[in-house]
């Protein structure tokens, strides 16, 4: 009996299994969000693009033709990649958190969403948190940059006080530097006043 090896490859989300010899099948399956990329299958016989998702294609040696394009069902990739797909990563998890004007207080929705993202650093066990304060171009720049580490630093003591770990947690200060709104300079933007943390 042929034995298959199953690799996951994470090159947009592509699956791949390895038979015996150089036989290989390709899969192009969609991101967790619903985008498909394209992925090119190649050798010096020719190639193949798969650019929809679950389109598959069959390899069998380096200088034969990539085979033709199938579309695989739900079913059969699960079949087919079980253990490729059961060993994948959680993806980040990522919150934004909004604070008030030249403040360090957070918006009434924003603390709504502090118990959030305790509940997922708990149930992720997680040990890699970044903590990123971002400020709006209002004010001088050194000034945003002490502000929006101060901001960091908030949620910071309000994480480590609910039970996560202080050495699992990096906190940066990208100050005025990384807008999610870009505006001229001296602009007051709520969007920009920030705190992103992203748990793995």
């Amino acid at each position: 009996m042929k034995k298959i090896s199953t690799i996951l490859i994470s090159v947009g989300f592509v699956l791949v299994v390895a038979g015996c010899g150089t036989r290989s099948m390709v899969v192009l399956i969609p991101d967790p969000d619903g985008h498909v990329g394209q992925l090119v299958v190649a050798n010096k016989d020719g190639q193949q693009v798969l650019n929809e998702a679950n389109q598959s294609v069959q390899v069998t040696g380096r200088k034969t033709l990539p085979g033709e394009i199938t579309k695989l069902s739900a079913d059969e990739i699960h079949s087919t990649f079980s253990d490729a797909l059961a060993a994948q990563p959680l993806l980040p998890a990522t919150f934004i958190l909004y604070f008030l004007q030249d403040s360090n207080e957070l918006t009434d929705e924003s603390k709504i969403a502090l118990s959030q993202i305790i509940q997922t650093i708990q149930e992720r066990n997680s040990t890699d948190i970044v903590i990123s304060g971002h400020t709006d171009t209002f004010g001088e720049k050194e000034y945003n940059y002490k502000l929006a580490l101060y901001r960091a630093k908030v949620l910071f003591d309000i994480l480590v006080a609910s039970g996560a770990v202080p050495a699992n947690i990096t906190v940066v200060s990208h100050g005025e530097g990384n807008p999610l709104v870009k505006t001229d300079d001296n602009v007051a933007e709520p969007r920009n006043r920030r705190v992103e943390v992203v748990i793995k």
